[in-house]
């Protein structure tokens, strides 16, 4: 009996043990926020449910970032169907402080803080009252749904929100850890992660810290003002070159994996949409057509470059609900790095493409029967200077009538009307280079 008792005991104790084990996923949310950390807890989320975790621990020490990225985290944590616990490691500011109200319960370590949330622009004045209209409604709406203080959470977006004993309409409100639990915001102060997996009962749980996949790095590295740009400039004078040039080759090949990085990575951010995209690739259609099919420059080809660049600077600003002056700016400053680079790029190619031995498949030889009607000089030195006009739309390659006689020609790559006076620059064997004429004779 004795010893049965004992083996009882042991059940007893066993099947508490296990009872209590379990995993905890624990997520870093650290530096600034940006948005690619939006697709590494929206898997670290995933991961949990699909585990069965029994919490989900965000190591918050962050000073802030994008209210855009801070709002698609926020929504994520809120439909999480684990229970979510922020660990403000240090400090939650600004955008850190909105991601740790969504989670369900919010520790602190002590000497930590948080708030600080008014919108700012980078230069770290206050923005438009729109802006911190928006930002108060989520942090309250955020606070409201986990059971906080609404005031003080108001109050860290604006200091015009008086909370009685706490700030007058002066101040802005950034909490301590006690201050943060005696006004309604944390839930207690610990000091170590383990202290937090006691509180919660779950001591015996596995700890899974997930951090970034390869992916998710690589997204937010193309995400960098400085690649987007890079690629944006790569994708323009790729299919530039390709227009410019015969078959198909490297540079349409490099125009379409960086337009594929660009928009695919901005669709992941949700920066770009089927929009951008659409408007892109029908400002190309547009552009070709105009090149190719209708005579002339006119509202096609315009078009064509207005859709283009529209659809690339789109892809730079978010579908957040309010765009801020600054994603304006940084959109505006990239676009018009990758713009710079890209003329830079097109003038240099096309001093380079018109020697290059692909461009020259553009250009008949010489050796021409002279029944098809062209020349068939064994050398055109003496065409050198001479001023004809256009037989055909140079573009860059076409034919010219010399001396009374067709000639094929090609520009340093300016389009050039039919029919447009022209005269011979440069002959280079059997190359005949033109350029528009602007003189009086």
């Amino acid at each position: 009996m004795k010893k049965f008792k004992t083996l009882l005991i042991l059940l007893f104790l066993s099947l508490e043990l296990f009872a209590q084990s379990g995993k905890v996923y624990n997520v870093l949310i650290k530096d600034m926020i940006d948005l690619g950390l939006a697709p590494y807890v929206k898997r670290a989320i995933e991961e949990a449910e699909a585990d069965k975790a029994d919490a989900i621990i965000f190591t918050v020490n962050t000073f802030g970032g994008r209210v855009d990225a801070a709002t698609q985290i926020k929504d994520v944590i809120l439909d999480s169907k684990v229970k979510t616990i922020a660990f403000i490691d240090k400090r939650a500011i600004s955008a850190g402080a909105l991601i740790s109200l969504s989670c369900e319960q919010i520790v602190m370590v002590p000497g930590a803080s948080i708030g600080a949330t008014t919108v700012v622009d980078q230069g770290g004045a206050k923005v438009s009252e729109k802006y911190q209209s928006y930002m108060r409604s989520e942090m309250r709406s955020t606070a409201e749904r986990n059971g906080r203080r609404t005031d003080v959470a108001e109050a860290m977006v604006d200091e015009r929100v008086v909370v009685e004993g706490l700030v007058d309409s002066t101040q802005l409100v950034t909490l301590t850890s006690a201050e943060a639990v005696q006004w309604g915001i944390a839930d207690t102060v610990l000091s170590s992660l383990d202290e937090v997996l006691k509180y919660n009962g779950i001591e015996n749980a596995e700890i899974i810290i997930l951090e970034e996949n390869w992916a998710e790095t690589f997204v937010r590295f193309i995400q960098n003002p400085v690649i987007t740009s890079l690629l944006m400039m790569i994708g323009l004078v790729g299919l530039w070159t390709e227009i410019k040039t015969p078959g198909w080759g490297l540079p349409g090949t490099a125009a379409i994996i960086a337009l594929a990085l660009f928009f695919g990575t901005g669709m992941i951010l949700e920066l770009a949409s089927t929009l951008e995209i659409a408007l892109f690739v029908i400002g190309v259609v547009l552009l070709l057509l105009e090149i190719f099919v209708i005579p002339g420059f006119g509202i096609a080809g315009v078009g064509g470059i207005i859709l283009i660049v529209a659809g690339l600077f789109l892809g730079l600003i978010s579908d957040f609900p309010l765009v801020t002056g600054d994603m304006i700016s940084d959109a505006l400053i990239q676009m018009a790095g990758a713009l710079a680079l890209a003329i830079i790029m097109v003038i240099a190619l096309s001093k380079i493409l018109p020697k290059s031995t692909a461009f020259s498949k553009l250009i008949l030889n010489s050796g021409i029967s002279s029944t098809s009607g062209y020349s068939s000089y064994t050398t055109l030195d003496h065409l050198e200077g001479e001023i004809g006009k256009t037989f055909t739309v140079l573009r860059p390659s076409g034919t010219a009538l010399l001396k009374n006689k067709r000639f094929d020609v090609v520009t340093e790559g300016e389009y050039i009307e039919k029919g447009v006076k022209v005269i011979v620059t440069k002959i280079s064997g059997s190359k005949v280079v033109v350029e528009k004429y602007t003189g009086s004779k």
